[in-house]
């Protein structure tokens, strides 16, 4: 009884595949399959590391070209208003008793102090650099009333005319030592406005004016308005409106354009005032006119080395230019 137990028990066991050998990979074909991953993984891997970073300079660019073009649409609204635009002589050139050899540079930051703008912060005209000054007239809504000075409502009230001096600056940032701009440049904007020169001004109109405003100085000595205007100075009291960023990244890596125009000549003495490759304007002082050009630096959103432009990468360095002629009216009598 116990035999055929035994028998039994032993067929079935073999019958399971209790006993079967188990087969598996072996440490040769392990490692050629690790191999032939790396060898499709890898060039796959690089592949997309490239299509994204591709597309990140893409939007970096696009995003360039639209702020550029809002900045000089910006930038021709203020000069179409223009009634007299500074060339170099008046940009670079300090104050002087000598008409022919004055200018105003003293009397505009960053020379003259203004918030974001000043010697005194560690800004220097290497730093904060003034490409594109002018006078302008603008519109003063409900600025001047009808029957007295005293009137204030809608309708009674008119709209006055006041003068404002604007100057555009390249800002640099050596060594990124303002963490809330980029590395390359921005460009800044300041406005120095002035009262409503009217009859009846109310206090919309009068109360318009800024710290350190003068009017232009057209009764001053000279023989030509040029002459004139070089002659301004500023109040004694001290700037309180700062200089507004109007758009970051732009270029500083190459050499400023010249004017193409040999009517034209640049604002600013590239010379003396440290880089201005990526903003730059040239003007004609007695035309009222100024063509203005900037390059921006798409590389500097994506990247923190190599962004000097070359011709391989200009794509990524958009640019654009604006020609505007100044069309506000200069009361001098």
């Amino acid at each position: 009884m116990i035999s055929s137990l035994k028998f039994i028990l032993s067929t079935q066991l073999k019958r399971s595949g209790i006993n079967k050998t188990i087969n598996g990979f072996t440490l040769i074909e392990l490692l050629v399959a690790m191999v032939m991953a790396v060898l499709i993984i890898t060039p796959l891997m690089a592949f997309m590391i490239s299509i994204l970073d591709g597309d990140r300079k893409e939007q970096a660019k696009s995003t360039s070209e639209q702020e550029i073009q809002a900045a000089l649409d910006y930038i021709a609204r203020d000069l179409q208003q223009a009634v007299y635009i500074y060339d170099a002589d008046g940009v670079n050139r300090n104050t002087n008793t000598t008409i022919s050899s004055s200018g105003i540079a003293d009397q505009i930051p960053p020379l003259k102090s203004a918030p974001s703008c000043s010697p005194t912060s560690g800004t220097n005209t290497n730093v904060c650099t003034p490409i594109l000054v002018f006078w302008k007239r603008e519109l003063i809504a409900n600025s001047v009333g009808i029957n007295a000075s005293t009137d204030i409502s809608a309708t009674t009230t008119d709209d006055g005319f006041a003068y404002s001096l604007v100057a555009y600056y390249l800002i640099t940032n050596p060594n990124q030592a303002n963490p809330t701009w980029s590395q390359q440049a921005r460009i800044g904007r300041f406005e120095l406005q002035g009262p409503v020169n009217a009859t009846n001004a109310n206090p919309t109109g009068i109360n318009n004016s800024k710290p350190g405003f003068n009017p232009p100085p057209l009764k001053n000595s000279g023989a030509t308005l040029k002459d004139k205007m070089n002659q301004w100075q500023a109040a004694s009291v001290p700037y309180t409106d700062q200089v507004v960023t109007l758009v970051d990244y732009i270029d500083i890596s190459t050499t400023a354009p010249s004017c193409s125009n040999p009517n034209l000549v640049p604002s600013t003495s590239t010379s003396t005032t440290g880089p201005t490759s990526g903003f730059f304007a040239c003007v004609d002082a007695t035309e009222v006119l100024a063509q203005v050009y900037i390059r921006g630096n798409a590389l500097a959103r994506v990247q923190n080395n190599n962004l000097a432009y070359t011709a391989n990468l200009k794509t990524y360095f958009p640019s654009s230019s604006i020609r505007v002629q100044g069309h506000g009216f200069l009361f001098s009598k």
